[in-house]
């Protein structure tokens, strides 16, 4: 007589569901971070902008670090339930997802294989594109290799599943170490943002005191002058110290503008300007006071005609 079927309960659902769902996310972040790595080392001087890799290292290294522990403790649970209950590594409602992520993992490869192969063809392979590719093949294949070596044996009889859990956690610690060298502290990444602050500060300091000049015909004396209790607009302090920025009128049309930097900004070799912190390559900094002259051109920014 066959044996019945065990039934899958809400417990089984909730447990191997989730822990796939942990299994996704920290693929697909480990992945994300080998990529900004790779743009660390090999930086494109078309196209690498270092606040959004240091963004996407911060975004996916919290990701890892929440979803990695998560995945391995729902593993744990579902091998200990396992032991207990040994037919419910039959279950049709894990092998759906054990399978599914085989087919996941094996498209991937596939397509990575397909992108190596095209570009060999364009003969554009460079040591950027082919250690992306590998790190695909190694993650994905790990993951591939992994659950197809669990579909076809009883991974409680075998000390496979305890060793890739060593692997794989030594392997994420490195991950996550990395992104410390690379981005840097917590702290480190306050003054960066706190650099930023300052900047956008600064931008928002000259916009006002060239609409001054071009209503008033003059440059302010004072940076009060520019403050408006109609638009509500106050000038902005150093974020950090609450001190004011310093501001000096050098000729009728000269003015500089200056603040106290953390950190100096843009100082990867090869790297692009990067738009996405800075706006513009007028505002690189040191560390340190740095200050910013600006003249206005008349015929850029023409007065406004009195009414």
């Amino acid at each position: 007589m066959e044996k019945p079927q065990l039934k899958t309960s809400p417990k089984d659902v909730f447990l191997n569901l989730l822990m796939m769902a942990m299994l996704y996310i920290s693929v697909i972040s480990l992945i994300s971070l080998c990529f900004a790595y790779i743009n660390t080392m090999f930086p494109d001087p078309l196209n690498y902008y270092r606040a959004y890799v240091l963004e996407t290292i911060r975004f996916h290294s919290s990701m890892v670090v929440v979803a990695f522990p998560l995945l391995i403790i729902l593993s744990r649970l579902i091998q200990k339930d396992v032991k207990m209950k040994p037919e419910k590594h039959e279950l049709k409602f894990a092998k759906w997802l054990i399978y599914l992520t085989l087919f996941l993992a094996a498209l991937a490869l596939v397509i990575d294989l397909i992108q190596l192969v095209n570009t060999f063809y364009s003969g554009e392979l460079t040591s950027a594109f082919l250690l992306k590719v590998l790190s695909v093949l190694v993650v994905a294949g790990a993951v591939f290799g992994y659950y197809l070596w669990d579909v076809q044996n009883k991974s409680l009889e075998s000390n496979v599943p305890k060793k890739v859990a060593y692997a794989s956690s030594a392997f994420v610690l490195v991950m996550l170490i990395l992104g410390f060298v690379v981005a840097g502290s917590p702290a480190e990444q306050r003054k960066v943002r706190m650099d930023e602050a300052r900047v956008t500060d600064l931008q928002m300091l000259q916009g006002e005191i060239v609409n001054y000049w071009q209503f008033k015909r003059e440059l302010p004396t004072e940076i009060t002058q520019v403050e408006d209790d109609i638009r509500g607009y106050k000038v902005p302090k150093d974020p950090e110290t609450d001190a004011a920025y310093e501001y000096t009128m050098i000729a009728p049309l000269k003015f500089k503008l200056c603040a106290t930097f953390d950190l100096k900004n843009n100082d990867e070799p090869g790297a692009k300007f990067d738009p996405y912190a800075y706006g513009s390559e007028s505002w690189l900094h040191e560390a340190g006071q740095t200050c910013f002259e600006r003249t206005i051109d008349p015929d850029l920014y023409p007065v406004n005609p009195v009414k």
